[in-house]
This record gives C-alpha cells, structure tokens and sequence, in this order.
C-alpha cells in the first residue's frame, strides 16, 4: 500500500469502529483461557503500553515495526514484539508510557510521532500484564538506535499484513499447554504469534474495513 493512500485513509482509521476482542481472538489457540473483566480486575494486572508505528519505506510503501526482543531472565525473551514496555512511576498515562518506551527503545523521536488512536487492551496471562495499545504514525522513514532490550528492528509492509496467505497455524507450547495449533503471521520468516498476533489481528481488521 502506497503511503499516499494510507493517509487517504487516516481520518477513518481513527473514528471507525474497532474489532476488540472478536478480533484479537482470531489469532489465539481454542485453549486459551478467556479472562473477563472482572476475572482481570482481581488478578491486579501490570500496566505495559506498545506502539504500532506505520511510516513510508524507501519505495514509498506503507511500513510497520516489530522487535526481536534480546536474550535474557524473563518471560518475553527473544520474542517478536512491538517497541513498548511497562508503564513507569513517572509516567502520566499510558500513551505516555508507549512514546517513552519507543524512544528508549528504538532511538525514534516522540515529537515526531502522531498517535492516531488507542486500540484495545490485550491481557498476557503469563506475565500478568495487561497492554494499552496505541497507533502512531511518522511521515518518514525514523533511523533506528536500538538500545540493549532489542536484538533487531522488523520492517514490514503493511501489504504482507493484510495478506491472508500470512495466517498460518503451526503446533507451538504455550503457557497452558504443550503441542497445541496456534494461530501465527508469518512475517519476515518471523513467525509472530501470541498478544503481539492478537494486536496485529484487530489492526488488519480496523484497515479491512477503512479500505473496502
């Protein structure tokens, strides 16, 4: 998708109606456990926020970032995610907690970033943190500076997204259960799966229905 037509379609992206959980469901194995609101509110979750970040590429095509996350002690290691992080004392929101995060860790300026919206909150079971999920956009191609927590960038083009040939299932172990079929994108040769899936899913869902 041409850059050009992708800010054709920014002023819809932010007031049109979002998929929540329906969407983010698509992308999850039938095993997983459903927490309902209340369920959450008495496990007394963590705040963390990620940014999905869209831009023009070299060729003027819309692109989008993941991380690999660097090797180390902890649940979400050496996984593909978006730049985010948990939220601090000194951060006034979630949004807030989203921009800073993206500028530890990834190096791109805030101030040039637009936010768009907020998306839907996922919950990640195994570490107990309920994300805020932001899209932004920058009407440039950022250079990255990569700080100790990512061990690379992911460019993607929001064309392989939207791409249902990129939904794929393969037998993955979860946090619930061995050998179990799960939803994935393949994207880059990454396989991407998990909250990350699940925030792509309900993205892919938003631009389906602002592009049609």
């Amino acid at each position: 998708m041409d850059f050009g037509h992708f800010l054709h379609l920014v002023p819809e992206l932010i007031r049109a109606p979002l998929g929540g959980l329906e969407s983010q469901l698509k992308m999850v194995p039938k095993e997983r456990p459903i927490f309902a609101e209340k369920e959450l509110l008495k496990r007394s979750p963590k705040e963390a926020s990620v940014l999905a970040l869209f831009y023009p590429n070299s060729f003027g095509k819309t692109s989008f970032l993941l991380t690999l996350r660097a090797s180390y002690k902890g649940v979400h290691a050496a996984q593909i995610s978006f730049p985010g992080g948990k939220r601090d004392a000194k951060d006034r929101n979630s949004e807030e907690t989203a921009l800073r995060e993206t500028n530890e860790e990834i190096g791109v300026n805030i101030n040039d970033i637009k936010l768009l919206r907020k998306i839907s909150n996922t919950y990640i079971p195994p570490s107990n943190f309920l994300v805020h999920s932001y899209v932004g956009m920058l009407d440039y191609r950022p250079e990255f500076k990569l700080n100790h927590e990512v061990e690379e960038v992911i460019e993607v083009n929001l064309t392989d997204l939207m791409d249902n040939e990129k939904v794929r299932i393969k037998k993955l172990t979860t946090s619930y259960m061995k050998e179990v079929d799960v939803p994935y994108f393949d994207l880059n040769n990454h396989t991407v799966w998990g909250a990350t899936a699940m925030i792509l899913s309900e993205i892919k869902d938003l631009i389906e229905v602002v592009n049609s």
